[in-house]
């Protein structure tokens, strides 16, 4: 058996390198390799098949990212295009009842009132379903984030207090939809 000196012998050109000598140092390199690293080509290979699976999740996270995304926008597209339906339902009763106000051939003033107080009263109701509130500010102080100010008048009220309301205005959840439009007393000279 020849040992890793005979080998070194070998290459330094004393002996002539044959296939038993390379045979015999190949099976003494793998007796002493018990307890060593993986060579470099194995780590290179592992490390590379790690890249890969590290790849492999991150396009499939950034896939899925993606498709949230894309499910959101088509989400918030949907509750754009139906978000007046519910009060679009209730507003069909309403418009059933004018319908049927004018569909009557021959009205007395009394009867077509109280049609017109019945369809009032169904528009309100619909209204408070949805959170649709009357703004009425008559004798309120002045608040320029729920009323515009059309004019001032001189009155016995207190300054900036609304006198007189020319259009009512309307919240929606605490929100204006329109302002007021109103009359503010002048402050006294």
């Amino acid at each position: 058996m020849s040992n890793p000196e005979s080998i070194q012998e070998s290459m330094l050109g004393n002996e002539p390198i044959t296939e038993s000598i390379l045979e015999t140092a190949a099976e003494a390199n793998a007796n002493d390799k018990v307890d060593t690293l993986p060579s470099i080509h194995e780590q290179f290979r592992l490390l590379e098949l790690q890249a890969a699976e590290h790849y492999d999740a991150w396009l499939r996270a950034k896939a899925e990212g993606e498709n949230i995304r894309r499910r959101a926008q088509e989400d918030i597209s949907k509750a754009h295009k139906f978000a007046v339906e519910r009060f679009a339902g209730e507003l069909l009763a309403v418009k059933d009842s004018l319908e049927a106000a004018l569909a009557v051939p021959e009205q007395t003033v009394d009867s077509f009132k109280s049609g017109v107080e019945l369809t009032l009263k169904q528009l309100v109701a619909a209204f408070e379903k949805n959170a649709l509130h009357e703004v009425n500010p008559a004798g309120e102080k002045f608040d320029p984030h729920k009323h515009q100010a059309i004019g001032m008048l001189d009155s016995e009220q207190e300054a900036n207090t609304v006198v007189s309301v020319l259009q009512k205005g309307y919240t929606i959840a605490e929100r204006v939809l329109r302002p007021a439009l109103v009359m503010v007393a002048k402050p006294k000279s």
